[in-house]
C-alpha cells in the first residue's frame, strides 16, 4: 500500500470522522492504524480502509479491539 499517500488519506479521513488515534507504515508494506472513537466512525473508517485512496491495493483489514488512550487528535507516525 505503501507509495499511494494511503497514510495522509487516511489521516484525512478519521479526522473528518473525528477520530483520534495515528497511521504508520510497517516495514512489510503493510499500514497499521489505530483509530478511537464511537463506533459508527470507527466503522465508517474501516469501510474506508478496506478500499483506501485511488491507486491503493487493499488485500485485506484486520480489526481488533484496544483499551482506549483518550487522546483527541489523529497522526500520521514515521
Amino acid at each position: 500500500m505503501q507509495g499511494v499517500g494511503y497514510r495522509a488519506a487516511c489521516n484525512r479521513r478519521a479526522q473528518d470522522l473525528g477520530l483520534s488515534g495515528w497511521v504508520r507504515n510497517c516495514p512489510d508494506g503493510s499500514v497499521a492504524i489505530e483509530a478511537e472513537g464511537p463506533i459508527n466512525q470507527l466503522n465508517e473508517l474501516r469501510l474506508w480502509c478496506e478500499k483506501g485512496p485511488d491507486g491503493a491495493l487493499v488485500r485485506g483489514v484486520t480489526s481488533s479491539l484496544l483499551s482506549p488512550c483518550r487522546d483527541d487528535w489523529f497522526e500520521v507516525r514515521h
